[in-house]
């Protein structure tokens, strides 16, 4: 049975290290899980996008 918001397959301590890692939060960092997955690249990659959204830009 699942706890409430623990996604699957991500600890706590993997949850808080991808936070601190992109400056997101916790519970930012889980919203993202439920939307992309456990793939880590997925998650670093949309978490830099919520704290810089100017970054998915095309530069010309």
């Amino acid at each position: 049975m699942n706890e409430g918001k623990k996604p699957p397959g991500l600890s706590a301590e993997t949850v808080r290290t991808l936070a601190q890692e992109t400056g997101a939060t916790d519970d930012e960092i889980r919203e993202i899980v439920s939307l992309v997955g456990v793939d880590r690249a997925s998650i670093l990659r949309e978490a830099r996008y919520l704290k810089n959204p100017d970054s998915r830009a095309t530069k010309s």
